[in-house]
C-alpha cells in the first residue's frame, strides 16, 4: 500500500480515539477492585475478537486476515498487551490526569523514532510539536521525580510500550488491512490475557456490577484502536500520535468531575501548549501533503 498523507482527516479519526480511551479509563478504574489488569484485558479482547470475528464474517472480508506478517503482529501486541496492563495498573495507583500526562511522552519516543524504523523524516515543526506538547505535559502533571512511585514508573514505561505499539502499526498499515490489524490485536492478546490472568489457576467472573463496564471496556477499545489504526493509515506516524495529547486536558476534567482529582490554572497553561503543539504539527502535515 502506498503512503498517504490526509493529515486533517487523521485527525478526525484520532478525536475518535480520543473519546474512546478516555471512556476506557474511567471504566477501567471502575472494575479495578474486582478485576486485576490481565482480567481487564482478558475480557476487553475476548468482546473485541466475537466483535471483528462478526463483522468480519458478515462484510465478507474475513479473508483479509493474512499470516505472513505474524511475528511483526506479535511485537505489536507483546508491547500493546504489556502498556495497558501498566496503564490499567497505574490508573489505581496515581491520578487520572497524571496516568495520561505519563503517557504522553509516548508521542517523544514515536516521533524520535519513527526516521529510524518508519523512515519518516525528522523535521523542526514535528521537533517543535514534540517540544510543546512534552512542555505542557510536564506542566500540568508535574511528577515528583525525588523518590521512586511504581504508579509513575508504570505510565512512563506503558508510554514507551505505546510508541513501540505505533510504529509497528504504521508499519502494518503499509502492508494489511484493518481488518487484519484488528484480528490479530483482539485474538492475540486474548490468549496473553487467559494464559496471564489464569496462571494463579483462577479467573474471576463478571459480576452484575462489573459486567456492563467490561462491556464498555471491550467495545472502546475496539473503538479506539480502530480510530487509531484508521489514522496511521492516513497519515504518518509522526503527525498522527501527537494528536493524542488533547487527551490530557480530557482526562484532568474527567478526573477533577468524577474523582475530584483538583483542577488548577496549570491545566489551562499546559493545555495551551499542547494544543500549540498539535497546531504546527498539523498545519506542517498540511502544508507537505499540498506541495506533494
Amino acid at each position: 500500500m502506498s503512503e498517504r498523507n490526509h493529515p486533517l482527516a487523521a485527525a478526525a479519526w484520532m478525536i475518535g480515539s480520543i473519546a474512546a480511551f478516555s471512556v476506557m479509563a474511567v471504566a477501567g478504574r471502575e472494575v479495578s477492585g474486582v478485576h486485576d489488569t490481565f482480567e481487564i484485558m482478558t475480557w476487553r479482547s475476548l468482546i473485541g475478537f466475537v466483535i471483528v470475528v462478526a463483522v468480519a464474517t458478515t462484510t465478507r472480508r474475513l479473508h483479509e486476515v493474512k499470516t505472513n506478517r505474524l511475528h511483526r503482529h506479535a511485537l505489536r501486541n507483546v508491547a500493546h498487551f504489556t502498556g495497558q496492563n501498566l496503564w490499567f495498573w497505574a490508573l489505581t495507583m496515581i491520578p487520572l490526569g497524571q496516568v495520561f500526562a505519563l503517557e504522553f511522552t509516548s508521542p517523544i519516543w514515536l516521533i524520535l523514532l519513527a526516521p529510524i524504523f518508519l523512515g519518516e523524516s525528522l523535521t523542526r515543526p514535528k521537533l517543535i510539536a514534540a517540544g510543546f506538547g512534552f512542555a505542557g505535559t510536564l506542566f500540568v502533571a508535574r511528577p515528583d521525580f525525588s523518590a521512586f512511585d511504581p504508579g509513575i514508573a508504570a505510565a512512563a514505561l506503558a508510554a514507551l510500550c505505546f510508541a513501540t505499539t505505533n510504529i509497528a502499526t504504521k508499519s502494518l498499515t503499509r502492508h494489511e488491512s484493518i481488518v487484519s490489524i484488528m484480528f490479530w490485536l483482539t485474538g492475540m492478546q486474548l490468549v496473553m490475557g487467559i494464559v496471564m490472568a489464569g496462571y494463579d489457576g483462577a479467573i474471576a467472573l463478571p459480576t452484575a456490577q462489573t459486567l456492563p463496564w467490561l462491556v464498555l471496556i471491550g467495545l472502546c477499545g475496539l473503538t479506539a484502536h480502530f480510530c487509531l489504526t484508521t489514522a496511521l493509515s492516513l497519515a504518518p506516524a509522526s503527525v498522527v500520535v501527537p494528536i493524542d495529547f488533547l487527551r490530557l486536558p480530557v482526562a484532568f476534567t474527567l478526573g477533577w468531575v468524577l474523582y475530584d482529582e483538583g483542577l488548577d490554572p496549570a491545566l489551562i497553561i499546559g493545555a495551551a501548549l499542547i494544543l500549540i503543539g498539535i497546531s504546527v504539527n498539523l498545519w506542517a502535515g498540511k502544508t507537505a501533503a499540498r506541495r506533494a
